[in-house]
């Protein structure tokens, strides 16, 4: 059966007590969403373009302040306990969990924050590994429950920068800004058109009489990480190479198709491949705007599909799973568009679906991926949501 996870406002109640349960103590608890990305991948840490919606499912953090200099955090999700001393907190990253609470919490108290030892419980609705930014969503929940038991208020934007830096530095991923900023100013209804540069943001109304389907392949192959960091080393490349040519480009976000395709022999082919995406991208991205506010879904579509190709064979970020859940989308009837989204080689595609179709869909993807993979897929009809905050905006006793 198709496994649709649907969030629950139920999840904050369940951490409260199993909270009580491993600390003896009440909480506040705070969450901060997942996020789909509807088009423009991989322009965000090239100062391009992008369209997340956040999405209603959270990492929920419950949070109680301790009267010494520790953190001590449960994870439901791994039904494990670390201590952590916020005067120790330097250190590379450790391929852990709690490498995001770690990196959070330092780079806070690098910031000039003042932190107080706290007790931390740690429930994740956001699939992991499925390309909907479990990670951003965890660091964001983290910041605002140290930040409330600390008593300190950080600035939203200010948030979202250092939540980009933990990851950065505490993770070892090298990402771009989006997921962190959908994760604190996400939008019920709305997807978010980002200008990476600038950080300037527009909310876009998503059609009422459409869904946004997620199918989630079920495979992560090895080698995304180390794949995704020689991405963009590949389009640092191609800025250096550029430059003598277009003079004042900082990054690919000021390179139109015309300049790349005349300086094209500056660059190697494979850095040729990974420019031409993320310039045509950022393209797709503004065009992609424009339908929405003009109602018009079936070019919207035509664009996602277009992401897609690119990100297949430009890019070369997809895989075989992804690319056959893109193909079983075709000629189907209340399908716009379909789209591998994520950083790539495994996790999710994203799907406009009319909402009357959105049952069919689910059944037909899963039995066809089913058939032709061995692999039982999960679908997520998601439904676009508020960024982060305090649930509710009282201590849960």
């Amino acid at each position: 059966m198709t496994s649709r996870l649907l969030s629950s406002e139920a999840a904050g109640d369940v951490l409260a007590a199993r909270f009580r349960e491993m600390f003896s103590t009440s909480a506040r608890i705070f969450r901060a969403p997942g996020r789909v990305n509807v088009i423009g991948e991989h322009t965000d840490y090239n100062d391009g373009f992008v369209m997340p919606a956040a999405v209603k499912f959270y990492t929920w953090v419950a949070a109680a302040k301790r009267e010494d200099r520790v953190l001590e955090a449960y994870s439901a999700h791994f039904d494990e306990k670390i201590s952590l001393s916020l005067d120790e907190l330097a250190g590379p990253h450790r391929r852990h969990w709690s490498d995001f609470v770690r990196g959070v919490a330092a780079v806070l108290q690098n910031a000039g924050y003042t932190l107080a030892g706290a007790n931390l419980g740690i429930y994740g609705e956001v699939p992991l590994g499925a390309g909907l930014s479990s990670s951003a969503s965890l660091e964001v929940a983290t910041a605002l429950a140290l930040g409330a038991v600390s008593g300190i208020d950080v600035p939203r934007l200010d948030l979202v920068k250092l939540c980009q830096k933990a990851e950065h530095e505490f993770v070892g991923t090298r990402c771009g800004i989006m997921d962190q900023f959908v994760a604190v100013y996400g939008a019920t209804g709305h997807a978010l058109m980002l200008d990476c540069r600038s950080l300037e943001y527009q909310l876009l109304a998503l059609p009422h009489d459409f869904r946004l389907v997620v199918c989630n392949s079920m495979v992560r192959h090895e080698l995304a990480s180390g794949e995704y960091n020689g991405r963009r080393a590949d389009c640092e490349e191609g800025v250096k190479l550029l430059r003598p040519h277009l003079p004042g480009i900082h990054a690919l976000r000021d390179v139109a198709v015309a300049d790349l395709e005349a300086w094209k022999q500056a660059l190697p082919a494979r850095v040729y491949r990974r420019c031409w995406h993320v310039v045509t991208e950022n393209q797709r991205v503004l065009e992609a705007a424009k339908a929405l506010q003009s109602g018009e879904a079936e070019r919207f579509g035509g664009l996602m599909y277009q992401s897609h190709a690119s990100l297949r064979d430009y890019y070369e970020v997809s895989c075989r799973e992804l690319d056959l859940l893109v193909d079983l989308t075709s000629s189907r009837a209340g399908v716009y568009g379909a789209r591998m989204t994520g950083g790539g080689f495994g996790g999710c595609t994203v799907n406009l679906v009319r909402a009357d179709a959105a049952d069919s869909f689910e059944e037909h993807i899963s039995r066809a991926y089913q058939e032709a993979t061995g692999i039982m897929p999960e679908i997520y009809v998601c439904e676009p949501a508020a960024g982060a905050g305090a649930w509710p905006d009282k201590a849960v006793s």
